[in-house]
């Protein structure tokens, strides 16, 4: 059973960096799309990055393009999210989980294709 771990995450002041991080058990590190993605108080999750564990490719939403950097260490089975010039609006439970589904499925960065889905770790930008 695949199970995700993620941690990292904190109270920051605006304009402020975290990096989160995402341990993957029970999971062939080589076979999967992992990806980020968040759930603020009162709306949808949304997918933010994703890293395929293969090649090492990656892909962003557009507005988190420029301010958030997923990556990888596949020797710990450790999926990364830097985050930099947070704002408020960036409060949220992130979450990771995976994907066996192809590439340009994953790249719609919805929801609905991942699972094994952890317990989320709870960023809080105070204005």
């Amino acid at each position: 059973e695949v199970q995700f771990m993620e941690s990292g995450g904190n109270l920051v002041q605006a304009g402020g960096s975290l990096r989160l991080s995402c341990v993957a058990q029970g999971l062939n590190f080589d076979d999967y799309t992992i990806g980020w993605f968040r759930q603020a108080p009162g709306k949808e999750r949304e997918g933010l990055a994703i890293i395929s564990t293969s090649d090492g490719d990656t892909y962003y939403k557009d507005s988190m393009k420029g301010r958030f950097t997923i990556s990888s260490d596949d020797t710990k089975k450790k999926v990364f999210l830097q985050m930099k010039g947070l704002k408020p609006e960036d409060t949220a439970i992130y979450y990771c989980a995976s994907t066996t589904r192809p590439w340009w499925i994953a790249t719609a960065l919805s929801p609905a294709n991942f699972a094994s889905w952890g317990q989320g770790t709870q960023v809080t930008v105070a204005s």
